[in-house]
């Protein structure tokens, strides 16, 4: 075993030293402007090629597995299935809770004018405050302070 280390082992005269970096590049000239080195440059869509034909398989694969995967997930790793499904909401998750949210104040003065004078319309006394109760008395034997 020794005998093959031996054999790959760079004799020191042949190893490169990078103590020469600077010697080996000062004569070297950059590029000229608007220039490269590939002047043909990199095929269009070669950088793609690889995630597209990868996407392919994927979509090939989920159209035949993919909700017996899903379900086998849910089933076998609860805690995966949850990182998938909280992984692909959105990062901030708008609900409308209610339409009256987005309105200003003056918008909802007007909305609140116009359902009154369409209780005023109804013979609604919507002044005196349908649904009003008497103030609430104390119970018998209660002292109260006023």
């Amino acid at each position: 075993m020794a005998a093959i280390w031996d054999a790959l082992r760079v004799p020191k005269e042949a190893a490169v030293s990078s103590d020469n970096t600077k010697a080996k590049h000062s004569g070297l000239v950059p590029f000229e402007p608007g220039k490269s080195g590939n002047p043909a440059g990199r095929p269009k869509g070669s950088r793609n090629k690889l995630g597209e034909a990868f996407l392919a398989d994927m979509l090939a694969d989920w159209a035949e597995h993919g909700q017996a995967v899903i379900a086998e997930v849910r089933a076998d790793k609860p805690d995966q299935y949850l990182k998938v499904v909280a992984s692909v909401l959105p990062k901030e998750l708008n609900i409308k809770v209610n339409e009256l949210d987005e309105l200003t104040d003056e918008q909802l003065a007007r909305q609140l004018a116009a359902i009154a004078s369409q209780l005023a319309a109804a013979g609604v006394d919507f002044g005196a405050g349908t649904g009003a109760q008497e103030a609430p008395k104390p119970a018998p034997g209660v002292s109260t302070l006023q």
